[in-house]
């Protein structure tokens, strides 16, 4: 039966999931299904981006960001809470009150606010935001960034293709590509790449003469054991020293920067993050996470030390990176995007604060080939419930691929031979693009 409603047009499977859900549930969901056919039928016809992005700068907001309080604001009912809503700079279009330096830049960015998931605990909703995959025991899936290096290559043969600024720990990495694509972990932006010194009593001589004296140590190892996994070691190896000698490993050192610069972006960990991320897409790497924790906010959601300060941190950081991204002519080749792993409650709970609420978040786009000034999909009156175009993080994934010229339709065989796709499922989101 599932094999003939798929092979069945769209407007059958569309009549059958309706039948379907009005028997079981007493509902229509005509509206989102609807939607959900529409939208993969149009994006098989998705032109490529005018711009394709060489780099990508991806916001990572640990933690489930509230919808409602940010990009989605619902102030006619008690939904809302105490976030109001704000006129942005494209007629007609609002969000939330404690974003009033994005609402400037409404013309450079496009939000999704029909983003939506089944998956609401962290671990899992961060691990399927990353990769596109459910996390499973048995094998570990490549995230975006490892992918773009993989398929595009590095466009600074010295610098990491990929490189992740704070929440190294647990994240999905590479997967089951080649190590040479992993990327460089940044535990704290203000401290840059640690341990890229030698000690003083070793010069670049007797440096030398320990490559060669552990390269034949090992020789008899290598022509043993000469397969993918120890190849692709030393290669990383070779990577590594590499970057230890290269002049653009001072990217990597936000100090350089003009003090008016690093206070422009923020004194936190977001705003120099961000700053962190514009010195290395600058020198060519081509996709740098920045993750910014802590979004958990299931108590005192509006105190001076929550939502609030959480919310004009990131307004000045993205604010800020979209303006100097702009200046310095790399904003048309730089693919920013904003998000999270779900969203939270319409609902304010007994403790002033918000759930966890899979069903539907928003994410924010902006640079190259986006079709900015938009808003993409919707939620009803509380934001409870995506209404129109639904967003699976799949999607979204597929949107960032489209974007960077990625073979969303290619099948990969990792190590095992079993087969994948870089963005599984997901499709582009029709109309993001210009």
């Amino acid at each position: 039966m599932i094999k003939s409603l798929r092979k069945a047009p769209p407007a059958a499977r569309r009549q059958f999931l309706e039948t379907l859900a009005r028997t079981a549930f007493g509902v229509s969901i005509l509206p989102v299904v609807d939607d959900w056919f529409t939208n993969r039928a149009e994006a098989s016809a998705i032109p490529a981006p005018a711009k394709k992005a060489d780099h990508v700068i991806y916001l990572f907001m640990n933690g489930a960001m509230s919808h409602i309080d940010t990009l989605d604001p619902k102030p006619e009912n008690e939904a809302g809470g105490e976030t109001k809503a704000i006129q942005t700079t494209v007629p007609g279009l609002f969000i939330g009150s404690h974003l009033p330096l994005l609402a400037t830049q409404m013309n450079r960015f496009a939000v999704i606010r029909s983003m939506t998931t089944e998956t609401g605990a962290h671990e899992q909703g961060v691990y399927l935001m990353r990769t596109s995959y459910q996390e499973i025991g048995s094998i570990r899936h490549p995230f975006m960034g490892a992918w773009l290096s993989h398929v595009s290559g590095k466009l600074n043969k010295d610098l990491p293709g990929s490189v992740i600024v704070g929440g190294a720990n647990r994240h999905p990495g590479q997967g089951y590509l080649p190590a040479d694509v992993a990327p460089a972990p940044v535990a704290d932006p203000r401290l840059g790449l640690q341990n890229t010194t030698g000690p003083k009593y070793l010069d670049e001589r007797n440096f030398q003469a320990r490559q060669r004296l552990t390269g034949k140590f090992e020789a008899e190892f290598r022509s043993k054991y000469s397969n993918t996994e120890v190849h692709a070691y030393l290669d990383y190896y070779r990577e590594a020293v590499r970057l230890l000698k290269s002049k653009d490993l001072e990217a990597f050192n936000i100090n350089k920067e003009d003090e008016k610069v690093r206070n422009a972006y923020g004194a936190n960990r977001i705003g120099q993050g961000c700053l962190l991320a514009r010195r290395l897409v600058e020198k060519k790497v081509r996709f740098v996470e920045v993750e910014y924790g802590s979004w958990d906010h299931h108590n005192d959601l509006y105190t001076a030390n929550s939502i609030v300060q959480k919310t004009a941190q990131l307004d000045q950081a993205l604010t800020t990176l979209l303006s100097d991204l702009q200046e310095r002519g790399l904003l048309e080749k730089t693919l920013v995007v904003l998000g999270t792993e779900f969203g939270r409650t319409p609902k304010i709970n007994q403790n002033a604060g918000r759930d966890h609420h899979p069903a539907a978040f928003s994410c924010l786009l902006a640079g190259a080939g986006i079709k900015g000034g938009q808003v993409i999909g919707g939620t009803d009156a509380e934001g409870k419930s995506v209404t129109d175009a639904p967003c699976y993080p799949q999607d979204l994934n597929a949107s960032i691929a489209h974007a960077c010229g990625l073979p969303i339709e290619k099948e990969f065989t990792s190590p095992s031979g079993r087969p994948f796709h870089i963005a599984h499922k997901g499709q582009p989101v029709a109309g993001l693009f210009s």
